[in-house]
């Protein structure tokens, strides 16, 4: 395992082999749980990416799978030991959406579907801090002053020298005129955004309020690709209090099919940009009139 992949990432690629190999032993999970007398959520845990796992629990699961080359024993459990370490974002603390900061830190492309705020990877500071401050109840000042931090430093990925990460959105309209922080905000906000769907990595589309209804009305969600896996991907659902990832190739199937059709009724990006500018000159009205 290479050192630049981050932990998220390499706890995940730990955990699909670990499957594979528990799959080919011919064990369930429960089996498995049961002989080295741990709870079966532990293993399920493991197998998804969701928890750290020592290289001795590695060595013990080979064991118990048949593995007798050595030389993949000894190259999972060198994953385990670096799958452990933490990821920049853990050094603010126990922050939300952590999961898909590990993602995403390591993607290669993420095709995102936001109903209802600019993504966070595309946001102003001003237009973040409205957003944070506005949308999550008792929030402390130094709680919401975290979160935007971590927001900043997530929009480095974007500009990354080492590969950029390459990122659609589709936004539904409502998003433009949502007032979020005040009229300059927006105005900000939204020049910010023609400038970023300028750029060769973004390409930003609207989905026109005369759309009616369409496979987006579900909500948000977000594909995220990677470059050494380019058929596999993960689903993200971001929920308040939750999130929830989504890896089974079914889903990731349907998922894809679903953003496929709302590019194909959202506006091209020529048309979107032009939609943009008439939202900032709306705001700048705005502006004026206060």
């Amino acid at each position: 395992m290479a050192a630049s992949i981050n932990p998220t990432v390499g706890r995940r690629r730990l955990g699909a082999e670990l499957r594979r190999l528990r799959l080919a032993s011919g064990l369930k999970s429960t089996e498995v749980a049961e002989r080295l007398m741990v709870s079966q959520p532990k293993i399920s845990h493991l197998e998804n990416g969701r928890r750290a796992i020592s290289p001795r629990d590695v060595r013990d699961l080979c064991l118990l799978y048949g593995v007798s080359d050595n030389q993949v024993v000894d190259a999972l459990m060198e994953m385990a030991g670096e799958s452990g370490e933490r990821g920049w974002w853990h050094a603010y603390g126990d922050i939300p959406q952590s999961l898909y900061i590990g993602l995403e830190t390591d993607a290669a492309s993420v095709r995102a579907y936001e109903p209802l705020v600019i993504p966070a990877l595309l946001q102003t500071p001003a237009y973040a801090h409205a957003v944070i401050g506005e949308s999550i109840p008792l929030l402390t000042a130094e709680e919401a002053g975290t979160r935007l931090k971590v927001r900043l430093r997530r929009q480095h990925r974007i500009y990354d020298p080492a590969g950029r990460l390459r990122l659609w959105v589709v936004l539904d309209e409502s998003v433009l005129r949502r007032v979020v922080g005040s009229p300059d905000v927006m105005r900000e906000q939204l020049e910010h955004l023609n400038a970023l769907g300028a750029e060769p990595n973004i390409t930003v589309q609207v989905l026109p309020l005369a759309v009616g209804a369409h496979p987006g009305l579900s909500g948000q969600f977000s594909i995220v690709g990677f470059a050494d896996s380019p058929e596999a991907g993960v689903v993200y659902l971001e929920r308040f209090a939750s999130d929830l990832c989504l890896e089974k190739p079914s889903d990731v199937r349907h998922y894809s099919v679903m953003y496929g059709h709302l590019q194909a009724q959202a506006l091209d990006p020529g048309s979107t940009r032009r939609l943009v500018t008439d939202a900032i000159k709306s705001y700048i009205e705005a502006a004026n009139r206060l």
